[in-house]
Order: structure tokens, then sequence, then C-alpha cells
């Protein structure tokens, strides 16, 4: 018997399901109303003044929950672009995702977003709101696999950055930009282990610092004011120096959400800060790993380039994505909870 939607009023929406080294990603499919703006930026302040309401729809509980994450594709002004596309999370709405266009690059090839499929690789250019970022899918006989992709220009903003935390006192960290800005430290610093320790104590570590960071450092990005934030912070092993085995890394963003792969943008800013330092050479590739899932990721630095005046690197960052399932949400008018809830 075919499925049915109950009664509802209002229009339903369609969301593909998948993951990225256990990070969720729900597409938005159809059912959005028109996002205005003449810009893929424009559009995410747009959706954050005006659609905020169905963030936390398919977000939040009872559709989601706290760790969810969401991408909601949209036009791109730019003509290369193959989709544009706004992140959003239990927070508000990100300017950059790697696990997310990891997912997004076989989402697009399979629901034929691009026209028409190349083999052994297929292009696919996302809009994402910090810039363009080329993906590469992996086809070969109508079917997709790992994806590979070229960041924004990702530079280091400071090393050594002292901040004081009311718990755990002085911290010096490391401050890069990845698409969106990280905080590094190593997660020795509190007793704890990325791949060990209990993921609370990890969080309220990773927390304190992003806290401390935001309102002790001023950040700056030099093409718009609105990547100029500090996404989350990222606690490491320490193992920076290049090494052919993996290291470990967990992501703490937006509001206390846990990423479950070893973070696309994270990694590029890893790469870039390591590479500012001088511990790898340009295509030395390094393996990361999720502190949580033990997923991983590659990362590479291909490029030297610049952004404004800090010496940036392109990276490159490859992984996998699968499909977990299709959903069609709806709403009615008489549930009280069917605006969404978070429990903390």
């Amino acid at each position: 018997m075919e499925m049915q939607l109950p009664p509802h009023e209002g229009d339903e929406l369609s969301v593909v399901d998948m993951h990225t080294g256990g990070e969720p990603l729900r597409i938005i499919h159809s059912g959005y109303p028109e996002v205005k703006g003449d810009s893929v930026l424009s559009k995410r302040r747009y959706v954050r003044e005006h659609l905020d309401h169905l963030r936390r729809v398919l977000m939040f509980e009872p559709r989601g929950h706290y760790d969810m994450y969401g991408a909601l594709v949209v036009d791109s002004e730019l003509p290369e672009a193959d989709l544009g596309v706004l992140f959003m999370h239990n927070e508000g709405y990100s300017t950059m995702c790697g696990h997310a266009v990891i997912a997004l690059g076989r989402f697009a090839v399979d629901y034929k977003l691009v026209k028409e499929p190349q083999s052994p690789e297929t292009q696919v250019n996302i809009h994402c709101p910090c810039g363009l970022v080329k993906a590469f899918v992996e086809y070969s006989e109508g079917k997709t696999g790992g994806v590979r992709f070229l960041s924004v220009p990702a530079f280091t903003f400071a090393t050594d950055v002292t901040v004081s935390l009311e718990r755990f006192g002085d911290v010096t960290v490391d401050i890069s930009y990845g698409g969106a800005f990280y905080a590094f430290v190593d997660a020795k610093r509190f007793g704890l282990d990325v791949t060990t320790s209990r993921t609370r104590d990890l969080v309220d570590a990773a927390t304190a610092v992003t806290n401390a960071v935001k309102s002790q450092v001023k950040l700056y990005h030099p093409t718009s004011d609105d990547l100029a934030f500090l996404y989350g912070t990222i606690l490491t092993d320490g193992k920076d120096d290049y090494s052919s085995d993996p290291t470990a890394n967990m992501c703490v963003f937006a509001e206390a959400q846990v990423d479950r792969s070893p973070t696309g943008s994270g990694v590029t800013a890893r790469v870039a800060l390591q590479y500012h330092r001088g511990l790898i050479q340009l295509n030395q590739t390094r393996t990361f790993q999720s502190g949580a899932t033990g997923s991983q990721f590659t990362g590479r630095a291909i490029e030297e380039t610049k952004c404004g005046d800090f010496k940036a690197v392109v990276v490159e960052v490859s992984g996998r994505a699968f499909y977990t399932g299709v959903s069609r949400f709806v709403q009615e008018p008489e549930d009280k909870l069917t605006h969404g809830f978070l429990l903390k």
C-alpha cells in the first residue's frame, strides 16, 4: 500500500537525509518559500531574518535533534555554480561545511543537478556562503562514490593567543580559517583525550574556549564581515607534525553541537595551520580522524594563494557520504510542539 501523507495544513517539506563520517545532513529538497536576495550571502541573511522558524521545524525535535545539520539548496548568482547552498544547525547558519559539501556532491549528481556526469569524476561547483567550492565526485557506470573538494583560500589568523577561561585559567590557542573560523587547542591541556574522554567533558572544555575567544579576540575577514565570527573550537590530539598515521580531533561548534565527522572545514583550517607552522609541505596528505566515531577524511594543501593580506592555501579534503533515507514532513496546527524544541 502506498504511504499517504496525513491530514495537514501548509506545504510539506521534502528532505533527503545523508551522513558523512557519521555527521548527519538533511538536504531540503522542496517545500521552502522563496528565498530572496541577490547573492548567497544575502540569502543567508534573509532566511535568518524571515524563515528561521523553518530551520527550527526541521533541525529541532520532534523531527530532528540537538546535533542535526541541514542544507537548503538555493540559486546562485555565479554563472559557473551548479547550485548554491545555505547551511543550518542548532544555533543558526554557518558559512562553510565540508561534510555537507561531500554529501551535496553526491546528491547533485544523483538528483540531476549536474546535467552530464563524467567518468571517472564529475565536477560539481557548489556556491557556499564563504565562496565557490569545487567538488569532484567519483562516477562510474551510473554510480557515485567518494568526493573530494577544493577549499576557498584557507589561512592562519593568529597563533599562540592567550585567552582567560573562568574554569581552566589561561589557555593558549591558535585560530585558523577554512571557510569558517576555528580555535585549536590540544585536549591534553584539559587532561582530556579526544578519542577516549567523555563527550560531555570535551564539550565543556571546547565551549569554554569558544566563549573566551568570542569575548576576548576580535576576528577579521578580508572579504566580508559576515564571515568574521568564531564558528567553534576543535580539540586535537596534538599530533600536528607530519606523519602517515592518522591524527584525531573533535569539533564543537554552534551551540555546543558535536561534529561526528572529522569536520571538513575544520580539516581545511587545520591543514592551513600546519602549513603555516611549517609542519607539512604542499601535497603531503594527512589523515584526520573523528574522535567521536573514528571516521576519517584526508586533507592536503595543494597550492599557495592569498586572502587579502593573509598568506593562504587551497586545501583538498576527501571523504565519503551515504544516504540514509527520504522524508516528507508536515505540520498540524493543533500541535503545540510543531515548531520544534531542544533538550540540552
